[in-house]
């Protein structure tokens, strides 16, 4: 049950995170894409480092942990700068796509350490089935979102 909670508050805090930063969609998703490509290369030194705190002692754990924060970092990262929305639908809308790009990036890390069921589990067991093409599509959307956003001019920012 701690772990469900775990992962809804993780799911919760990025859906927020997104929403207040106003980021769209295009650079946060991009930057998750950027995270799942370096994770791979830089987990076994953040998973020693986190090991090495003392915090979690258990390796697949440690090594979920690593590659979950790798996979974060620079969309984290994006939400304090990049292009941004200007109605709260496109925030909404943003943040629900992250969120779900997030989940579908972060089955892979968690699937590694938990196994989940019931009726929870029937959502998860579909998020493990299907994350590689929801994460084709998400990425696609982001790219696409990224090429049709335009920054605002310091004339646009003045008027505001």
């Amino acid at each position: 049950m701690m772990v469900i909670g775990i992962i809804l508050g993780v799911i919760l805090a990025l859906f927020v995170g997104a929403f207040f930063s106003k980021r769209r969609f295009g650079v946060l998703g991009l930057g998750l894409a950027a995270g799942a490509i370096i994770s791979p290369i830089w987990s076994d030194n953040a998973g020693f480092v986190i090991s090495s705190t003392g915090l979690v002692s258990e390796c697949p754990l440690v090594n979920a942990i690593a590659v979950s924060l790798l996979i974060l970092v620079p969309a984290v990262l994006f939400m304090f700068h990049g292009y941004s929305y200007a109605h709260i639908v496109g925030r909404v809308f943003g943040s629900l796509l992250f969120t779900v790009l997030a989940a579908a990036f972060l089955i892979e890390p968690i699937s590694a350490v938990i196994v989940l069921t019931g009726p929870i589990g029937m959502v998860y067991q579909w998020l493990v089935t299907n994350h590689e093409l929801i994460i084709s599509i998400g990425v696609a959307f982001a790219v696409a979102d990224f090429l049709v956003s335009k920054s605002s001019h310091k004339s646009d920012k003045k008027r505001r």
